[in-house]
Parts: C-alpha cells; sequence; structure tokens
C-alpha cells in the first residue's frame, strides 16, 4: 500500500473531491462553451478553481454528514 490506514479519510477525501469536482467541472463546461480548441484549457481552469472549494468542504463537512448518515439508516 501507498499510504497508512491512518490517511484513509485523507486519501478518500481527495480522491471523492477529485472525481466530483473533475466531472461536474467537465459537465459544466461542456455544457456551458461546447466542445472546441480551448476547452481543455477551459476545463482545467474551471477544476482548478472548484477542487480546492470542494476537498475544504469535505475535510469539513465530512464528520457532520457521516453523523447525518448514521441517524438516517435503521438496522
Amino acid at each position: 500500500m501507498l499510504f497508512p490506514s491512518r490517511y484513509s479519510s485523507l486519501v478518500v477525501s481527495v480522491l471523492m473531491t477529485t472525481y466530483m469536482a473533475g466531472l461536474m467541472t467537465l459537465a459544466i463546461t461542456l455544457v456551458n462553451t461546447g466542445f472546441d480548441s480551448g476547452f481543455l484549457g477551459r476545463w482545467a481552469k474551471a477544476f482548478l478553481i472548484s477542487w480546492p472549494i470542494a476537498f475544504s468542504l469535505i475535510t469539513v463537512g465530512r464528520p457532520l454528514v457521516l453523523r447525518l448518515a448514521e441517524k438516517l439508516i435503521r438496522d
């Protein structure tokens, strides 16, 4: 393994936010501006702006979301 298990929460947060921010900015950039020669640059710029925001929100909000999910799930 690359990372010790104590970093599992951080690794999950990085992967989750990369996946979500990447796909969301890809879709929104494509819908708003279309696919042309400048698309990849516009998408990269949108991703570089959105990923740190997404990572910060997940890092801060993850414990709250986990507690909420526990309350919503019955055994």
